[in-house]
């Protein structure tokens, strides 16, 4: 293998760059870090924080409503199912016993009143 031969001039320092060339890397990582700090002055801002906590707690009530509302949907397509056969028709041997309940407790209800 080759000796590396450096590139050092009389203007270089110890790792070979120039002073120009440090120099720009000085001027570079002052911009990095600018960006980074207003990064940060952002991201700690209470208008930010306060902008975050409401997205997440939309974010968990919308999933809740979510949840809920296919919840309620397939216990509404369960109590369907009992009263209505695979080809959307009445099952009249559930719907007439419930429908007899439903009408007694009703005639129930408003004997009660009267008595009162």
């Amino acid at each position: 293998m080759g000796e590396v031969v450096g590139t050092r001039g009389k203007d270089s320092g110890p790792d070979g760059r120039s002073a120009a060339q440090i120099e720009a890397d000085i001027i570079r990582t002052r911009k990095q870090l600018a960006a980074t700090l207003d990064e940060l002055a952002v991201a700690v801002h209470p208008s930010t924080i306060v902008g975050k906590a409401k997205a997440d707690a939309k974010a968990v009530v919308d999933r809740t409503v979510g949840q809920a509302f296919v919840a309620a949907n397939r216990g509404v397509e369960q109590v369907r199912a009992q009263f209505v056969d695979e080809k959307g028709n009445p099952r009249k041997e559930r719907i007439v016993p419930v429908a007899a309940v439903a009408g007694a407790v009703v005639v129930g209800l408003v004997l009660l009143r009267r008595r009162k």
